[in-house]
């Protein structure tokens, strides 16, 4: 476990580490760089930096913290990764539907294959499920997310890339949108981010503004015409 910086969540879970790149968003993965650094560290779950790596001393851990706490899932993988045995999901799976005192974020743009698997995984309340997608070439992954028997399915839409003009959001629960940052940050414009929260707003979806982004995000901050947005789904 690890106490996380990400506004939405509060630790992260990561019985799987390790990606690779399928979607112009995964450009400048904040997670492949930090997994260099953690292997420069002598952290043994990098030890093979950011190669797809299943780690089944880390699947109970949640099990042992008794207090209730928000997780993202896999901040530094893709738990619907092709290299990722459906076996593993389906153990990781287990340990969310037990522990009961949780709620668990699971995040993805592997849209397919998170729909190809929907019917064979239990999804207990505390399972939300959200894809990512950051231009409006990969809308197709909402669709996928709708037909998931999630209680809360959302959406992040960070990096924002590009304008999100009709978003559909029908059986979508929540909104979260956000700049890149870091090296070669590229640029997101505000238009983009107004024209997201108003269809959410039209929609009646909850939004959560994470970031403005860029090479130095704490002096972007967060605020959207003078206001932090951190509306969260209803449960």
């Amino acid at each position: 476990m690890s106490k996380s910086k990400i506004e939405w969540t509060e630790v992260t879970w990561n019985p799987v580490t390790g990606c690779s790149k399928i979607s112009p968003g995964c450009d400048n993965c904040y997670a492949e760089r930090m997994a260099k650094r953690l292997k420069a560290m002598g952290q043994k779950n990098y030890k093979n930096e950011f190669e797809v790596t299943c780690h089944p001393h880390v699947v109970e851990i949640p099990l042992q913290w008794k207090k209730s706490k928000r997780i993202f899932v896999c901040s530094m993988s893709d738990l619907f990764h092709k290299d990722v045995p459906t076996s593993f999901i389906e153990s990781i799976f287990k340990t969310m539907n037990k522990a009961s005192q949780h709620t668990f974020q699971v995040l993805t743009k592997r849209s397919k294959r998170l729909y190809r698997l929907r019917d064979s995984l239990k999804w207990t309340d505390n399972i939300w499920v959200g894809v990512t997608i950051e231009n409006k070439d990969h809308i197709r992954r909402i669709d996928r997310l709708r037909e998931i028997p999630a209680k809360i399915r959302f959406l992040s839409i960070e990096p924002l890339l590009g304008p999100m003009n009709k978003l559909n959001l029908t059986n979508i629960d929540w909104v979260i949108v956000g700049g890149e940052s870091g090296p070669g940050a590229r640029p997101m414009e505000e238009k983009w981010v107004l024209n997201c929260k108003a269809q959410c707003t039209k929609q009646c979806i909850p939004f959560f503004f994470k970031q403005w982004g860029g090479t130095n995000k704490k002096k972007a901050g967060r605020l959207l015409r003078g206001k932090i947005w951190d509306q969260m789904p209803d449960i």
